[in-house]
């Protein structure tokens, strides 16, 4: 929820509500909003880590990042209707700075830091933090697109171009 609305304009009763607790039962977990966003990028950092390496195939780095870009193919859906909740959290929280805003960066630090590990692993060590970055940049672009159009198919075309880059490398 708060990364559809915006954390920043989502209140204690949103969240509330959209949880369908009562109130009291989220001042008793969490004493302020800064604190369930501090859960909610626990969250999104446990859910990057077990899809990473979800991703992983031995010996085969090349085939760990097409199924890190088959993952997102696999939620292209969600990512034209509500964005990527990373993506979209990370921009939110960084638009007021903080501490917060500094603890969402491990977010897209964690990807890109396999990312990075594949790519040396697939003998591109001087070049592979650039090409991490061009991979994170493809898919995170897309699925802006995705949801500013509502097209999921622009998810789909572009994964399939992505997955022919890898494995040309």
């Amino acid at each position: 929820m708060t990364y559809r609305r915006g954390f920043h304009h989502a209140t204690l009763a949103d969240i509330a509500r959209e949880a369908r607790v009562p109130l009291g039962n989220v001042y008793y977990y969490f004493k302020t909003k800064e604190e369930i966003g501090d859960a909610v990028v626990d969250r999104l950092l446990s859910q990057v880590r077990a899809t990473l390496e979800s991703c992983e195939k031995p010996g085969s780095p090349k085939e760990s990042l097409c199924a890190s870009v088959d993952a997102v193919v696999a939620s292209k859906d969600a990512l034209s209707k509500g964005g990527c909740p990373v993506g979209s959290l990370c921009t939110e929280l960084h638009k007021e700075g903080g501490t917060l805003a500094g603890k969402a960066t491990v977010l897209f630090e964690k990807q890109l830091t396999w990312m990075e590990r594949k790519f040396k692993q697939c003998g591109r060590t001087a070049d592979a933090r650039r090409l991490a970055v061009h991979l994170l940049s493809a898919l995170q672009g897309v699925s802006l697109l995705a949801h500013s159009f509502h097209d999921s198919e622009l998810v789909a075309g572009e994964t399939v171009a992505l997955k022919k880059w890898i494995r040309a490398l």
